[in-house]
């Protein structure tokens, strides 16, 4: 496991992804699959970013780990700003046209739609938010 600690603004957004496309193509994942779990990194940092502290900033801590059998990346997202579970948003109604639909939700629909798996916990204080995607 390797992790960063950042503060947590939209700003540092190109160094959270750059520390994890890095380990990405260490371990060999396609231009595909690491455009996937940039996107779900990009709207959980943002999340963190826009709302956990608002209107103060605090930090993120942003961890990753390749596992061999099978070959898959777990990233964390750690911080201990406001309690927030958004897992637990019901997924927006995708055939309600986009004018008409509510606002809101969809980037973490598309965040469990395209990783193998989304898992939140609420522990010691801390928002611990990680996502799984299998790369072969």
């Amino acid at each position: 496991m390797d992790e960063v600690v950042i503060e947590a603004t939209c700003e540092n957004l190109p160094k959270v992804l750059s520390f994890i496309d890095e380990h990405l193509e260490a371990a060999g994942c396609n231009m595909r699959t690491q455009a996937q779990i940039d996107v779900a990194a990009e709207e959980l940092f943002i999340n963190i970013s826009s709302y956990a502290y608002n209107p103060e900033i605090g930090t993120a801590v942003v961890q990753i780990t390749v596992i061999d059998e099978p070959l898959s990346v777990e990233i964390t997202f750690i911080d201990n700003g406001r309690q927030f579970d958004p897992l637990a948003k019901e997924d927006p109604d995708i055939t309600i046209p986009g004018k008409k639909r509510k606002k809101g939700g969809l980037g973490i629909f598309v965040v469990k739609k395209s990783m193998d798996d989304v898992h939140y916990d609420y522990s010691d204080g801390k928002n611990i938010l990680t996502i799984k995607k299998n790369l072969s």
